[in-house]
C-alpha cells in the first residue's frame, strides 16, 4: 500500500488541527477560571458601569471565539482543509489571531501584576506554547490550501 505525499500531508495535518482543536476546547475550559485568578470583579469594580460591561463583553467575546475555534477543530477539520477560498480565509484569520495574541503577550502586557510562583510560571509558558502551535498550525494550512490552489 503506498500512499501520496499531498494524501499523507493531508493526514498529518487534519491531525494536527484536530489537537489544534483540542488544546482550544482546554483553553476555553480553563479560562472560566481566568476571572477568580486574575480578580478580574475586584479590578474592574472601579469603572464606570459601560467601561465595566464592555470589559467583559469583550472577554466574553474572547472566550466566544477561542471555543468555536476549538469545536470547528475538532468536529469538522476537514472544512479548514478543504482548500476552498474560505477555508483558507478562516485558517489564515485564526493563524492571524494566534500570532497577534502572542505579541501582546510580550509587548505590551504589563507582566509586573501577573500572579507569581512556579505553578503561574509553567502555566504561562503553556500558554505561549499552545498560542505558537495554535499560530503555526492554522499558517501551515491556510499556506496549504494557498498552495494547492495555485497547483
Amino acid at each position: 500500500m503506498s500512499f501520496e505525499p499531498g494524501v499523507v500531508m493531508s493526514l498529518s495535518l487534519r491531525t494536527l488541527v484536530f489537537l489544534a482543536g483540542l488544546g482550544q476546547l482546554v483553553l476555553a475550559a480553563a479560562s472560566l477560571a481566568i476571572p477568580q485568578v486574575m480578580r478580574w470583579r475586584e479590578g474592574t469594580a472601579g469603572l464606570r458601569p459601560l467601561l465595566r460591561q464592555t470589559f467583559w463583553t469583550y472577554a466574553a467575546y474572547v472566550w466566544g471565539f477561542n471555543l468555536s475555534f476549538g469545536l470547528l477543530s475538532t468536529l469538522a477539520p476537514s472544512w479548514l482543509l478543504d482548500g476552498s477560498p474560505l477555508a483558507v480565509a478562516v485558517s489564515a484569520f485564526i493563524a492571524v489571531y494566534w500570532g497577534a495574541r502572542l505579541i501582546v503577550q510580550f509587548t505590551y502586557f504589563d507582566r509586573a501584576d501577573l500572579p507569581t510562583g512556579r505553578r503561574f510560571r509553567l502555566a504561562e509558558a503553556g500558554l505561549v506554547a499552545l498560542f505558537l502551535y495554535l499560530a503555526l498550525v492554522y499558517g501551515a494550512v491556510a499556506v496549504t490550501g494557498l498552495s494547492a490552489r495555485r497547483g
